[in-house]
This record gives structure tokens, C-alpha cells and sequence, in this order.
């Protein structure tokens, strides 16, 4: 979820009319291949939507915007370790305005919760694969929010918080 050097296909504004962040989207010509967190400026100098992909995943993520319940049928490059993709379809299994525990999800797939917060920070997908879903189970660490893309804090967390007001898990 960090930026790399390859350049974005799309770059959308979450939300579109009042951004709190942005969305960078990477893709070949068959497959989503990364989507990364951006400030919200980076909308502004947005790239040219430049393949019927990318325009796909703007309206999907758009969509999502608009209604946190709507379905993302995105094509995903495989890629991650066979346990990252154990997690990620974990993930992938948590409907919009539910939560699970790092824990929960850990117990789950017989891993330990630390090793299922890696993979949600190693997530190519944000949003698509929901990795805001999982929170902690200590609600004095961040509000209960676990961390978000590698990160304990800033910018990303209050992303995190954003998705899941958004879906109506936090009051706002």
C-alpha cells in the first residue's frame, strides 16, 4: 500500500465529492495488480483513466463510495504467499458493516493473530479484499482499531476509521 514507481492507471477520490483520501490504481491488461492509499491531493492530478480496467475499478470503488454494500468483481493478479492468500480470502468473507478480531480470523485459519495483521498490512487490495474489517480485540489500542496498512496511526488509521464509519460500524 505504499507507492511504487510504476504509474497509476486511475487515481479516484474517496469519497468523490468531499475526498478524505484517494485511491491509486495500478492494472495490465487483464488483472487489478495494486490499488494504494493516497492523500486526498493526489486526486486533484489525476491521470488519465487509461484502459477499460481501470475504468471499471473507478466505478466499482466509486460505488462503494456511495453505498458500502456494493459488490466488487474486480479480476486481482494472484500474487502473496499461500498464508497471505489464506488470510486475504478471510477477509474477503466479511460482509460490509461487520468486523472480525485479528484473533477470531487467526483461530479461523489456525494461525496467531500477529501473523494475520502482517497479511492485512501486506493487502494489495484495499477495500476489495476489506482489511479495515478486522480490528483488535484490545479496545485501548487506537479505539479498538488494530492498525491499518502497517501503520498504528496517522493518516492510514483515520482511513480506517473513515471505511468503517462509512459502513455503519462507528457512529461518526
Amino acid at each position: 500500500m505504499t507507492a511504487s514507481p510504476t504509474p497509476y492507471q486511475a487515481i479516484v477520490a474517496m469519497p468523490p465529492a468531499h475526498p478524505v483520501f484517494a485511491l491509486g490504481i495500478r492494472c495490465d491488461r487483464d488483472c487489478i495488480t495494486e490499488i494504494d492509499f493516497l492523500p486526498p491531493e493526489a486526486a486533484a492530478a489525476a491521470p488519465r483513466i487509461d484502459s477499460p480496467l481501470a475504468a471499471l475499478a473507478v466505478r466499482q470503488l466509486e460505488a462503494y463510495a456511495a453505498a458500502p454494500g456494493a459488490p466488487f468483481t474486480l479480476p486481482l493478479a494472484p500474487c502473496g504467499t499461500p498464508f497471505q492468500r489464506r488470510v486475504w480470502d478471510g477477509i474477503a468473507a466479511i460482509p460490509p458493516g461487520e468486523t472480525v478480531t485479528y484473533g477470531a480470523l487467526a483461530k479461523a485459519i489456525h494461525s496467531a493473530p500477529r501473523a494475520v495483521g502482517g497479511a492485512c498490512g501486506a493487502n494489495p487490495y484495499p477495500l476489495v479484499v476489506p482489511c479495515h474489517r478486522v480490528v483488535a480485540a484490545n479496545a485501548g489500542f487506537n479505539d479498538g482499531l488494530g492498525g491499518f496498512a502497517r501503520e498504528r496511526g496517522g493518516f492510514l488509521l483515520a482511513i480506517k476509521r473513515w471505511l468503517l464509519t462509512h459502513e455503519g460500524i462507528l457512529s461518526a
